[in-house]
C-alpha cells in the first residue's frame, strides 16, 4: 500500500536526543570520556569566569563543539554552527536541546579565543590522559615520535616582503596577486595574515605551503598520544621537539624511542644518548647511515644492519594458513615451496610449485 505524503500538522513533539544516536556509535565512548575530563576541569572553569553579568557560552559545550570540529574536519566555525543547527548527533554531543538556539559564529569565536588563551586545551588533554593512566593503558617503556605539517589558515597572496608596505586592496575581498617568477623565502617574506606561519615543503619536488610543524609522542601499548608540541616549520623542528618530548617523560628507567628516516641524524642520536636511559630505534637512510652506533650496542636494530642482513632479506617466509609474513619460520611440516619471479607488472607465481619435505626451505627466488 502506498503511503500518503502529508506534512505533519502536530504542534508539539516529544523527542529525546538519545534515541536517534545508535548505542554502538563511536561518539558515545568519546562523550563518556569527555564528560569525565570536563568534571575535573570544572573548578578551573569557575576561576576563569566572574559571578555577575550576562552568561556566556558554557565552556563545557564550547570544548565539545571544538572536539567535533576536529573529529569531523569541519573547516570553519561558521560551518560548525550550521551543522549544530540541524544535526541531531552534534546537538546531543555538545549538550544542546532540540529547541535551543545555536550561537552566532562571531560570538563562538570570541569565546573560543578567550578559553584557549587560558591553556584550557592542554589541561583538557592532560585530563583525558589521566584516565588512560588510571586504567593502566599506557606503556612507560616504548614510544614512537613523528611529525606532521598542519597547514595555516593563511593565503599565499598575503605572503609579502617584510619591508613592503601593505598594498592597496583592489578587486574586492580577494584581489589578484601575481608572484610568478619571484623568489620568496621565510627570510625575506612573511604572512600578513598569520606572521608565525612559515613557507615549508614536505619533500623535494612538492609545493611549498604556509604552515607549522606538529609533533606527537605515542606510546606502544594502546597507541595513545602522550606528548604534543607545535613549532615553526623548519628543517630542525621535528628533531628538536622530539628531544624535548622524550626528556619530559616521567621516571628514570630505560625507554626506547622509534622514528622514521627524518630522525636519522647524528645530532638527534647524540641528544638521545646524552640521556642514558634513551635508546633510539629509527630507520636509517639508504645512502649513508648517520647514527654512529657503537658496535656493542644492540638497541639500534633498525639502522647499520650487517651485510648478511641483505642476504636474509631474500628469504621471505609465507604462512600458508593466513598468508601473513612471519618473524620466524613456520613449522617445516606446514611449508610449501613457493617460487616467485619478478616481472615488470609485479610478482608472478610459477605453476610448478610443489610440496617440499621437512628438510627443504621455503624461499622466494628473486629473478631479474
Amino acid at each position: 500500500m502506498r503511503g500518503a505524503d502529508e506534512q505533519p500538522g502536530s504542534m508539539f513533539s516529544y523527542v529525546s536526543l538519545e534515541e536517534p544516536v545508535p548505542a554502538d556509535h563511536p561518539l558515545r565512548a568519546v562523550h563518556r570520556i569527555t564528560g569525565q575530563a570536563l568534571k575535573l576541569l570544572s573548578p578551573r572553569f569557575g576561576r576563569m569566569y566572574v559571578n555577575f553579568g550576562r552568561p556566556s557560552i558554557p565552556p563545557e559545550r564550547l570544548l565539545r563543539a571544538l572536539l567535533l570540529q576536529a573529529l569531523y574536519t569541519v573547516r570553519s566555525q561558521r560551518q560548525l554552527m550550521e551543522q549544530l543547527d540541524y544535526n541531531l548527533l552534534f546537538r546531543w554531543f555538545v549538550g544542546l536541546g532540540i529547541d535551543d538556539p545555536v550561537w552566532d559564529p562571531t560570538t563562538f569565536t570570541k569565546n573560543r579565543d578567550r578559553l584557549l588563551a587560558g591553556d584550557v586545551a592542554a589541561a583538557f588533554f592532560e585530563a583525558v590522559l589521566e584516565q588512560a593512566t588510571t586504567a593502566r593503558l599506557l606503556s612507560t617503556d616504548h614510544f614512537t615520535v613523528d611529525g606532521t605539517l598542519p597547514e595555516a589558515w593563511a593565503s599565499q597572496k598575503r605572503f609579502r616582503p617584510r619591508d613592503e608596505e601593505e598594498p592597496p586592496v583592489s578587486g574586492g575581498g580577494n584581489p589578484a596577486v601575481d608572484f610568478h617568477g619571484q623568489r620568496r623565502t621565510n627570510a625575506t617574506h612573511r604572512s600578513t595574515t598569520d606572521p608565525d606561519a612559515r613557507l615549508y615543503k614536505k619533500a623535494r619536488g612538492r609545493e611549498s605551503r604556509l604552515g607549522y610543524l606538529g609533533h606527537l609522542l605515542m606510546e606502544h601499548r594502546s597507541g595513545l598520544i602522550v606528548q604534543t608540541r607545535v613549532t615553526p616549520a623548519d628543517g630542525h623542528g621535528e628533531r628538536d621537539a622530539a628531544l624535548v618530548m622524550v626528556q619530559a617523560l616521567a621516571g628514570d628507567h630505560r625507554v626506547t624511542v622509534a622514528g622514521d628516516k627524518g630522525y636519522d641524524t647524528r645530532d638527534f642520536v647524540a641528544g638521545l644518548r646524552a640521556n642514558a636511559r634513551d635508546a633510539p630505534h629509527r630507520a636509517a637512510h639508504d645512502e649513508a647511515p648517520q647514527c654512529g652506533r657503537r658496535e656493542d650496542d644492540a638497541s639500534c636494530g633498525l639502522c647499520d644492519q650487517p651485510a648478511e642482513a641483505e642476504t636474509r632479506r631474500a628469504r621471505i617466509w609465507l604462512d600458508e594458513d593466513d598468508r601473513r609474513a612471519a618473524q620466524t619460520p613456520p613449522p617445516r611440516w606446514a611449508t610449501r615451496r613457493v617460487d616467485l619471479q619478478v616481472h615488470r607488472h609485479g610478482l608472478q607465481h610459477r605453476a610448478d610449485a610443489s610440496v617440499v619435505g621437512p628438510g627443504d626451505d621455503l624461499i622466494a627466488d628473486r629473478a631479474s
